[in-house]
């Protein structure tokens, strides 16, 4: 595939439609069972191939460090695996709000692995691309694959669904929920039964909400201002919450009497990423 050494791609947002937690593993790592679905709405990441090693990323997060900011781990993971002599100048326009549950990190991370990838010529497979994914977190194999689908274990077993398209109200009241505090809270349900084949006929939730309404009475707010349009449900570990709509028009009309107080947006989900459909464009 030829495209462009210079050019921008979509780094989509993800939500949880549940999230159930499993088990712990002997390791700390939790076994989980959630559904994710794409929006197609999400970070911008430019790329310029450059002809030594150096990775450096533009507009950096000023409360990021480098060193931990997934993006420049994913690029430097990719030239490691594969020995790869190129670099990049990487651009980050964020959208996504950080530590919202709605993936900007993974999915900054996946995209970073996915374009390079193809713009370095290193022609990794997507699973070995999920392999390196998965030890950046646990959302990152998703978005590498870039199918809605049931993940299992700590993130990396996906089986994909199709299901109706909708539209979402996400809002974001504004807080940051820190996801290892969350999983590592010793009242977070740890022992949820593992769905059967009929998943959908079966009883979900976000094993994680009621310790987040708790501790973060905004996310309570939050969800109980939406569900005056809209059953409502938290994304991941907080703080995005979000209600889902048959038509663009009834989502913009709840974010239109969206409160001050808050941040949100409206965006249609998607079985196949964004981010793949981008990529799959540019090869016609």
């Amino acid at each position: 595939m030829q495209i462009d050494t210079n050019m921008t791609f979509i780094a989509p947002a993800k939500l949880n439609l549940f999230l159930h937690i499993n088990g712990r593993r002997p390791d700390g790592y939790h076994e989980l069972e959630t559904l994710f679905v794409f929006l197609d709405y999400g970070d911008n990441l430019n790329f310029e191939v450059t002809h030594n090693k150096k990775i450096t990323l533009i507009d950096e997060l000023c409360d990021v460090p480098p060193e931990d900011n997934l993006i420049i781990k994913a690029a430097k993971a990719l030239q490691n695996k594969t020995n790869c002599t190129l670099g990049a100048n990487i651009s980050l326009d964020k959208i996504l709000p950080m530590g919202g549950g709605v993936g900007g990190g993974s999915s900054d991370a996946a995209t970073t692995l996915v374009v390079l990838n193809i713009l370095w010529q290193t022609n990794l497979s997507i699973d070995a691309l999920c392999e390196i994914g998965i030890k950046l977190g646990a959302d990152v194999p998703v978005f590498i694959k870039g199918e809605a689908s049931i993940a299992q274990g700590i993130g990396e077993k996906l089986k994909p669904v199709n299901l109706k398209e909708q539209w979402y109200v996400v809002v974001h009241p504004n807080i940051h929920i820190s996801t290892a505090k969350i999983f590592n809270h010793p009242d977070i349900p740890r022992d949820t039964p593992k769905l059967k084949d009929d998943w959908q006929m079966s009883k979900i939730d976000n094993d994680c909400e009621e310790l987040v309404k708790k501790y973060y009475p905004e996310v309570d707010q939050t969800l109980q201002w939406l569900l005056k349009y809209a059953p409502s449900k938290m994304t991941g570990t907080g703080a995005c919450c979000f209600a889902s709509f048959e038509t663009q028009a009834q989502a913009q009309s709840v974010l239109e009497a969206l409160p001050n107080c808050w941040q949100g947006f409206i965006a249609k989900s998607a079985m196949i990423s964004p981010l793949h459909k981008q990529i799959n464009a540019k090869k016609m």
